[in-house]
């Protein structure tokens, strides 16, 4: 259960019990989530607070190229170096809603609920992205654990039940899906454009596609080994062989 949302502790949510009975995520293991993949280069993403936690989700927006602003009266140490270089915008006071104007997302992490249940119903009126840090039923959208390497990203949700076995499960699949993966990803992408314009239908490109992912020798093993000649003659001997007559 998310960290806020343990029985007998204060209520956090827009509910205001007072104290928490766990109503609130009563229903987050059977909530299907819409898993996909946002594009953030040239959108405002507004992080409310100045913390420790607040840099760990500015530190995630700016790995995908964000536009990020900071609202808060103050700022930890390593946020205070961002806003100085000009990697972040910083608002320094509290948050108001007309923060929300032009913003594509916000992530609200404070450690006043009242705050945060604000950011909450103000990004929803506005029909915006808004996530309130370990409070499920304040967000619209939740944060996987993310394993980058080079293009690929992969994402690891547990829907909030236990980000520990999420970050254990980063680094496993980080050791399983790793450089190899990234260059093929590289390679396979330079070879677009050649399928788009030789290949007429969608079926020949995913045949073809297919072809050097899953043939013989295997690339991904290849790579391994250092053998990028090899993988490149895989690609071009795929390309005649599927080449229309």
């Amino acid at each position: 259960m998310p960290a806020q949302a343990y029985r007998g502790k204060e209520c956090v949510c827009q509910f205001r019990k007072g104290i928490c009975d766990q109503t609130c995520v009563q229903d987050m293991m059977e909530t299907p989530f819409y898993i996909a993949c946002l594009r953030l280069r040239g959108r405002r993403s507004l992080v409310v607070g100045g913390g420790d936690v607040a840099l760990e989700k500015v530190e995630g927006l700016l790995a995908a190229d964000g536009d990020v602003t900071v609202v808060a009266p103050d700022l930890q140490p390593t946020l205070s170096e961002l806003a100085a270089e000009g990697s972040i915008q910083w608002i320094p006071r509290p948050y108001e809603p007309s923060d929300l104007e032009g913003t594509f997302m916000v992530i609200a992490a404070t450690n006043d609920s009242e705050v945060n249940i604000g950011v909450y119903g103000d990004a929803e009126r506005r029909a915006m992205l808004v996530n309130v840090v370990d409070v499920p039923p304040l967000c619209n959208f939740i944060l996987p654990a993310i394993v980058r390497t080079g293009p690929l990203a992969i994402a690891i949700s547990t829907a909030g039940a236990s980000p520990a076995l999420a970050k254990r499960m980063r680094g496993e699949v980080a050791e399983l899906f790793g450089e190899a993966y990234a260059d093929l990803a590289i390679m396979l992408n330079d070879a677009r454009g050649w399928a788009k314009g030789t290949l007429p239908t969608y079926q020949d490109r995913k045949e073809f596609f297919e072809s050097i992912v899953g043939g013989e020798p295997d690339p991904i093993q290849l790579l391994r080994d250092g053998d990028v000649a090899a993988v490149r003659d895989l690609i071009a001997a795929a390309q005649r062989t599927h080449s229309p007559a």
